[in-house]
């Protein structure tokens, strides 16, 4: 005999199975709307992404979702894309990280994956997500973030011969007003 179950309980019991694959991993709240309306899809889609996107497999979390919010942000898809970032960052990513991803993006998606992984870069610092900048220490101005590399040491050669990175002579230098003169 089949127990029937309400739609909250199964609704219940998968938000408990997958939890965090529904969308609220990503604040996808229409994910558990259309959950009610069809939970056995729901849970196939779910199952999907957690094999997709979940913590199995050889890349990390952070490495998917960097994959999957360029995926997003080239074809446009801001809000995906800032869910997906805020995923990735919950998995360890940084805004670096996050940025670089985006411009990665751009070489196959174009203008419109920079636009909007930009934008919700943005959007994600403006909202606080990121860490304030550390200021300098006080009474010692600005510090250099990164440093020059080291002079290369100087090249060693032989007196009297050429090398490659030596310059040509100078043109001859003419007076004003006169002309050049062939030999012949």
């Amino acid at each position: 005999m089949r127990v029937q179950h309400s739609s909250l309980t199964l609704l219940t019991h998968y938000r408990t199975k997958f939890r965090g694959f529904l969308g609220e991993a990503y604040g996808y709240t229409e994910m558990d709307w259309a959950a009610q309306l069809d939970l056995a899809y729901a849970a196939a889609r779910a199952e999907v992404r957690r094999l997709s996107v979940g913590e199995d497999g050889t890349l990390s979390v952070k490495v998917k979702e960097l994959i999957v919010l360029g995926v997003l942000a080239s074809r446009g898809l801001q809000y995906g894309v800032a869910a997906h970032m805020r995923r990735a960052i919950a998995y360890g990513a940084t805004k670096e990280e996050l940025f670089e991803a985006i411009k990665a993006a751009a070489v196959p998606g174009g203008g419109v994956a920079y636009s909007v992984g930009v934008r919700a870069l943005q959007a994600l610092e403006q909202a606080g997500v990121f860490a304030p900048p550390t200021p300098p220490p006080a009474g010692r101005g600005r510090r250099r973030t990164h440093t020059l590399p080291p002079p290369s040491p100087p090249a060693t050669r032989r007196r009297g011969t050429a090398t490659a990175q030596s310059s040509p002579p100078p043109p001859p230098t003419r007076r004003r007003g006169t002309t050049a003169t062939r030999e012949g």
